[in-house]
């Protein structure tokens, strides 16, 4: 079983992530956003670093996706090497923030892999609007991304909502970020999980 989990930044995916580990006993892979050595510097001048800080997210997710989520049973995905090139990457080429040399690399090294890539049994994605976003980010306080321009948030929303509306890979279930706490509320955590089950994925009969 492949659950993948799919938002925004400051979406709250991270958590559901562990939780849903925790919840179902399933392999955590988390986003190696802490390891990138561009990713200050991208947050600073998004322009300069665009092209390096994505081909880094693009090659980590990918050495992810080969050596740990293909090989795993049971494992869920804190965002995953579609929503890179998809989501993240075209956000900053749409955004005037990549140039079309730089976006054309990028985007044919993401389609010669593409092929070898298993694709989720589950796509859980959770929808959150800016003020949710931006309350989440102040929470965590990592100090890089409390200046992130209101537009690069916005144009990511746009991008997920078409890209999550026309997945059909896998079935997709959708989370009210903005009504649902289920950090904090048990019935929004276990609401989720219904959810989960409703799709054939659960205890005690994990596919």
């Amino acid at each position: 079983m492949y659950l993948a989990v799919s938002g925004n930044i400051g979406s709250g995916k991270s958590t559901l992530t562990r939780m849903l580990a925790g919840r179902y006993g399933l392999r955590p892979v988390y986003e190696p956003y802490a390891e990138n050595p561009y990713l200050e510097d991208f947050y600073r001048d998004m322009r300069r670093y665009a092209f390096h800080s994505q081909v880094y997210f693009l090659s980590r997710r990918l050495e992810q996706h080969l050596n740990t989520v293909t090989g795993a049973r049971y494992v869920i995905q804190d965002r995953t090497v579609f929503e890179d090139a998809n989501i993240f990457a075209r956000n900053l080429y749409q955004q005037g923030n990549m140039e079309q040399r730089d976006w054309a690399t990028y985007w044919d090294l993401y389609q010669g892999v593409l092929p070898a890539l298993r694709v989720p049994d589950l796509l859980l994605h959770i929808d959150a609007s800016l003020p949710t976003l931006r309350g989440r980010i102040a929470q965590r306080g990592r100090s890089y991304e409390q200046d992130l321009p209101d537009a690069y948030l916005g144009g990511l929303n746009a991008l997920y909502d078409s890209w999550v509306s026309a997945f059909d890979a896998c079935p997709v279930v959708r989370i009210d970020g903005d009504q649902l706490d289920f950090v904090r509320d048990p019935h929004a955590f276990e609401w989720v999980c219904g959810q989960v089950q409703a799709q054939g994925f659960g205890l005690p009969l994990l596919r």
